[in-house]
This record gives structure tokens, sequence and C-alpha cells, in this order.
């Protein structure tokens, strides 16, 4: 099977990283990207144009900005037969369909970076097992139920940003007491990557792992109770209703 990526960047280069460019085209817009992918994997080729990676794919991976996806999709020539996997963010399988023109099975996925060294979990809606094995071979596959339960996932996946800000918050805070930034950012990376490896294969839920990680009137605790009592807790959780919002009305 051959798998055609329409738009090639962050995400589409790291999936092709993943999957190690096993028989893959992908559209020639990003080109530095794709023909670095080009050069690193003998089984990845940079089709001519868009139309080109439709025409030789049976799966083909939607990988564009939402601002400009219906102007990318619109004008492309699908076949029967063909199965769409769409990473584009906050845009409904119906509209999708209203711009592909035929009544192809299209699943929506929110892979990340990780993809690229296969630790990636994905959630995928609606549920089908090809895809599901793709991404499994690319770490983890979430199938879920309905799309309620995948526009939850994706917001959650909008939290990544907000990781590096507060890596980059406390980094710029230890700069300014005197600390080499250099070694913030040593410290800080490792501290936040070992945490990452608990949480993963911790079966204790996040309210615990918080407890024990917070000594009863030590620094740790101090710490999250002027976060939530500042109001941290509280702005997070109206981020993350308004994407909510986003998401579900797009």
């Amino acid at each position: 099977m051959t798998l055609g990526f329409i738009g090639t960047g962050t995400i589409a280069a790291a999936m092709v990283e993943g999957l190690r460019g096993e028989n893959i085209v992908i559209s020639p817009r990003g080109a530095d990207i794709a023909a670095d992918l080009a050069r690193r994997f003998p089984g990845v080729w940079v089709a001519a144009d868009n139309q080109a990676v439709v025409d030789a794919s049976e799966t083909l991976i939607l990988s564009v900005r939402p601002q400009v996806a219906e102007a990318v999709i619109r004008p492309l020539r699908f076949r029967a037969g063909q199965k769409i996997v769409s990473l584009i963010a906050a845009t409904q399988i119906e509209t999708l369909r209203d711009w592909i023109g035929l009544d192809l099975p299209i699943i929506r996925a929110v892979p990340l970076p990780s993809v690229a060294d296969r630790s990636c979990v994905t959630p995928i809606f609606p549920p089908d097992p090809e895809v599901a094995a793709l991404f499994d071979r690319l770490g983890t596959a979430v199938s879920c139920r309905t799309i309620a339960e995948f526009d939850l996932l994706a917001v959650g996946s909008a939290l990544m940003g907000s990781y590096f800000g507060i890596l980059e918050a406390a980094q710029g805070w230890l700069v300014a007491q005197g600390l080499n930034e250099a070694a913030a950012r040593t410290y800080l990376a490792g501290l936040f990557a070992n945490l990452g490896k608990v949480a993963v294969t911790s079966p204790a839920s996040f309210a615990t792992l918080r407890e024990e990680h917070s000594t009863k009137g030590g620094l740790n605790e101090q710490i999250f109770r002027d976060f939530a009592a500042k109001g941290g807790t509280a702005a997070l959780t109206t981020a993350l209703d308004t994407v909510l919002a986003r998401v579900s009305s797009a």
C-alpha cells in the first residue's frame, strides 16, 4: 500500500520518520523537508504536485493547516477506494467530505511529534482497524467511540505549548535570579522528562502523584498551593473550555 502525504510540515515529517519511509509519496510543499526525507529514506519519493500524490496513493494523510485546507483540497481529484486520514485540526469529517466531493472513508487523527520515535499516543475517530494499526506502529492508537471523546483528547493535545511555556517561565525566573541559562535548561528538561516517565509507568492518579511529590509543608506543596490560589488551575480550566468550544463548533 502506498501512503501519500498532502502537506509536509512537522507532523507529516515525524510520521514519515517513524514509519522509516516505507513506500511513501510526499508533496513538494515544504521543499527542504521533503527533499531531506527523500534523501534519508529510500522508500520516500517527492511527487511533482499534490495531485500526483493523490494519483499514486491508496491511503492519503491530509496534513495541512486548517486556514488553507479548503484551498488545497478542493481542486484535487480523488477516486473511489481511497482512504483519507485527516490531521487537520478543528475540521469536521462532513466538511472534508464536501471538499473532496466523494463519499470516501475519512478518519481523523491527532498525532504528535513523538510519532518520530514511535512513542506517541494518537486518538483516532471513527475507529478503523487499518488506521489504528498504522498509528500502533508509531506508538499507541486510541480509537474513540464518539466524536465527543475525540474532541476531548484533541483539547488535551493543545497543552503542548503550555508545557513548554511553564518550562520557559521557570527557566526565565532561574536566570533572572543569577543561574546560568544552560544549567537552568538542562536541569528543568531532565526534571520534567523524569516526571513524565513516572506518569507513564505509575498506576497512581495524577492527584496521588502530586501528593507523593509534595512533602507536607514542603516546597512542592507551597508552589502548587500558590499556583492554584493565584488562579493558575482556574485559568487552565478556562483555556480548556474555550478550546473545546472552538473544536466542537468547527
